[in-house]
């Protein structure tokens, strides 16, 4: 089970404790997440794999999202709501084309 961080992260990658650093294929889309770009953002994940996710995620220089692929360390679960989270469940529930 995920642990859920209330707040921003305080320690950066390399000083994570390995223990506390879930595998990135345990992540699922649209998981609201941190992840360290430059100081840790809050987003959202797009897609997962044993090795990295994707992720969607708000950048502070520009107003709007980048998206990024970051490998388990650069990545945690978010329980603080973004905006992001909201386009997140907008893209789940879209009609496929009929």
């Amino acid at each position: 089970m995920l642990n859920l961080m209330a707040s921003t992260p305080t320690v950066t990658p390399p000083h994570r404790d390995p223990a506390d650093v879930a595998p990135a294929e345990s992540y699922r889309p649209s998981d609201p997440v941190w992840v360290y770009r430059d100081g840790w953002r809050a987003g959202v994940i797009e897609a997962s794999s044993p090795r990295a996710v994707t992720v969607t995620y708000r950048q502070v220089q520009h107003s709007g999202t980048g998206v990024d692929t970051f490998t388990a360390p650069y990545v945690t679960s978010r329980a603080d709501s973004d905006a992001l989270d909201d386009r997140a469940v907008k893209l789940m529930r879209r009609m496929p084309r009929r």
